[in-house]
């Protein structure tokens, strides 16, 4: 499935800093290469050491990672959701995102300038917060008025409509993302065309600078402060020392670059990471001779559905699915090994996949 998650933020907080440091990240495969498939949209792959050692295994002509996108999208100002600066464009770009990677400023540094002169994260934060719950306030008002008529005139399910709508109105006039709104999966399905920016996940990145990378410092402390009551991770990040790190010939040279500082692991894999958390995904594998490749889903997929992300046949005419857990793979060493030590598994339509389990659709169509 493809993931595509927006950098957000106020003007000069980092977001292209931290994008172009993910537009020059190594890929850990050297034959699949960091791609840019839009001026602003660039495609990199899931770190993964299971694959890898799937593969040291299997020996395959290519190894294909789990891929996932990062939009830059342009900064926000005061007045975008009324088109202040590039407001409506930004705004219509993040409708097209899964998620939300919000940049926030936490670092001080006089040649940088600040769109509002001092640094304030939390400040910043709301600024973001505010123009999108009024641009999702305007879309709610639009589609009351698109179907005031039919509510009025008793129509069943404008009125179910008009209902929901009143109580998103409501929600969001009192500055609360909808996301934090507790619909019942009905009345998620009735406004899910809305696309409501609010209702998107997100991850909040603070911006700090080198010597806050492993332990953060006050403004982080101030935004894990003002987000305590969302359902939101907080990654600290020095998007300088990213974009050092980017510039690296080897994961050697890297590694040697990250202890130095005293970090265990970069930013940006533990972007990707929380990405993935927030959207609530996994990573299952195919092995062939050809090709190991990991496919991504979402928690709780059933395996014909699991099996419709390889090839729609593999849904429709479902069988049966062979599976291998990681560990029994690695211990054992070979797909012969682990079927005749019994570590295959025969699963049927109702089997949900689990992260990292290694899989062999059966299908007949």
């Amino acid at each position: 499935m493809a993931l595509r998650c927006g950098i957000v933020g106020l003007p000069n907080v980092g977001k292209s800093t931290l994008f172009n440091s993910l537009s020059r990240a190594k890929a850990e495969s050297a034959n699949y290469p960091f791609c840019t498939i839009d001026p602003n949209v660039g495609t990199i792959t899931v770190p993964d050491e299971r694959l890898y050692k799937i593969a040291e295994l299997v020996k395959p002509e290519k190894v294909v990672p789990a891929t996932i996108e990062f939009v830059d999208i342009a900064g926000l100002v005061q007045g975008a959701s009324k088109g202040e600066g590039l407001g409506n464009q930004f705004l219509a770009n993040i409708r097209e995102t899964d998620a939300i990677i919000h940049i926030l400023r936490c670092f001080d540094d006089d040649n940088v300038a600040h769109v509002d002169a001092t640094v304030d994260p939390v400040r910043d934060k709301e600024v973001v917060d505010i123009e999108l719950q009024l641009k999702d306030l305007e879309t709610v008002h639009n589609r009351m008025q698109k179907i005031d008529k039919q509510a009025k005139s008793g129509e069943k399910e404008a009125r179910k409509l008009m209902t929901l709508l009143k109580k998103h109105e409501e929600h969001l006039s009192q500055g609360k993302p909808v996301r934090d709104l507790n619909l019942a999966r009905e009345e998620r399905e009735m406004v899910r065309d809305l696309h409501l920016l609010t209702d998107k996940p997100v991850l909040y990145v603070c911006n700090v600078d080198e010597y806050s990378a492993v332990e953060g410092n006050r403004y982080v402390e101030q935004v894990k402060e003002a987000v305590a009551g969302e359902e939101s991770e907080v990654l600290v990040i020095a998007a300088s020392v990213e974009a050092d790190i980017a510039e690296l010939d080897t994961e050697e040279e890297r590694q040697m670059f990250l202890e130095d500082l005293g970090l265990k692991e970069s930013g940006l894999n533990r972007l990707i990471h929380a990405a993935y958390r927030l959207l609530h995904l996994e990573t299952f594998f195919t092995i062939g001779p050809k090709e190991v490749r990991a496919w991504t889903v979402k928690t709780g997929t059933p395996a014909p559905v699991a099996g419709g992300t390889i090839h729609s046949d593999f849904q429709r005419g479902f069988i049966k699915a062979e599976v291998i857990k990681y560990p029994d793979f690695i211990e054992y060493g070979s797909e012969a090994a682990c079927r005749e030590a019994g570590k295959i598994s025969l699963e049927g339509k109702d089997y949900i996949v689990k992260d990292g389990d290694i899989i062999t659709i059966k299908f007949n169509v």
